[in-house]
């Protein structure tokens, strides 16, 4: 089995990466993939419960996008200075990491600004972590969302608009049932749900339970090895509560399909899927499924375009199977679908 990550490349017309969302969130297209026919169909987002059976029970990951971006300048300086909040100790001391010319040093100050630039509290650089991080402690009495509401912008990956967020993004990067802040990055996934197509797919009977995955930093980390195997995958915190359990097994009781909505709530699905009997699960996850990996949980997979040779394209790949996956991309090229994160979706059955 070739596992080289040349195998996960493709090409991409840039112009089809979407630099914002369509207007109406349900208005985004929708490739159907059906594994057994081997067929693909093409529709909208807003006729998604025609494709739903009743028991079946769609599984969302509820984690919300903080707005983790900071920007500013250095006190001593007055250079300039990118900053992302990564988390926040028992201590109240931040795990960020950030650039900005020169070399950093332990105790210097960095006045960071909100967005309009008319405000601004201090960071004071503490210590030097591993992988480039820095503990900083800011200056400021005030929950650490709180002050990230004020002063954070959204992280756009570099692929939309360079990263330069708008105020839109606010809103449209972020999905409408988000609940736990902790993520750098959307469940994209979710984002083409409204509250009025999930009141419709509640009322036809279709059971929705939640995960909660908190994406980090690692899911913008392109594999830099040759060879799947020795991609050393990145860790995120989730949890799934046992409401969320108790709906999975009423569903397969029932004949449903569990459907994970986005690649990320996947990830915990087959975590908690390693071991049996089911049960509520909270911790860290460094999941890499590649082939020939068996799914224990996942029956369908609703999910966005992703990116060449990254870690989710090869999760999407293992589930829908290689050489009907690389014709669904490329008819998506064909077709002129939009990529990426606020690009069309997949539903793969």
């Amino acid at each position: 089995m070739d596992l080289s990550i040349d195998q996960y490349d493709y090409t991409l017309p840039s112009q089809l990466i979407a630099q914002d969302p369509v207007p109406n969130r349900t208005d985004s297209r929708l490739m159907i993939v059906d594994r057994k026919s081997g067929t693909i169909e093409h529709t909208y987002f807003r006729e998604l419960g025609g494709w739903l059976d009743r028991n079946d029970c769609l599984i969302f990951n509820d984690s919300k996008v903080v707005p983790a971006k900071l920007l500013g300048k250095r006190a001593r300086t007055g250079g300039r200075w990118h900053g992302l909040f990564l988390e926040c100790n028992e201590n109240g001391f931040w795990k960020i990491i950030c650039k900005t010319r020169g070399k950093l040093t332990p105790g210097e100050k960095i006045i960071v600004e909100n967005r309009s630039g008319n405000e601004t509290f201090e960071l004071e650089m503490v210590a030097r972590l591993n992988q480039g991080a820095w503990a900083v402690r800011p200056t400021v009495d005030e929950k650490w969302s709180e002050v990230l509401e004020k002063y954070g912008q959204i992280p756009l990956p570099h692929y939309i608009r360079g990263g330069a967020m708008k105020d839109s993004d606010l809103k449209n990067y972020q999905t409408v049932y988000a609940k736990h802040a902790g993520a750098v990055a959307a469940p994209t996934a979710g984002l083409h749900f409204t509250k009025e197509l999930l009141q419709a797919i509640g009322e036809a009977g279709i059971q929705v339970a939640a995960v909660t995955l908190h994406v980090g930093l690692g899911t913008f980390r392109p594999i830099k090895s040759q060879n799947l195997v020795d991609h050393q995958m990145h860790s995120e915190r989730g949890t799934i509560a046992d409401e969320a359990i108790q709906k999975i097994k009423s569903c397969r009781a029932n004949d449903g399909r569990v459907i994970s909505v986005g690649t990320t709530s996947v990830r915990v699905l087959e975590t908690i899927g390693q071991e049996s009997p089911l049960k509520p699960w909270s911790g860290e996850t460094d999941i890499f499924i590649k082939p020939p990996y068996q799914f224990k949980l996942v029956d369908a997979l609703l999910t966005n375009f992703h990116l060449p040779k990254s870690t989710l394209l090869v999760l999407v790949r293992t589930f829908g199977g290689d050489d009907l996956m690389k014709e669904a991309y490329r008819k998506a090229v064909e077709e002129e679908y939009r990529f990426f994160s606020y690009g069309d979706a997949m539903l793969i059955i």
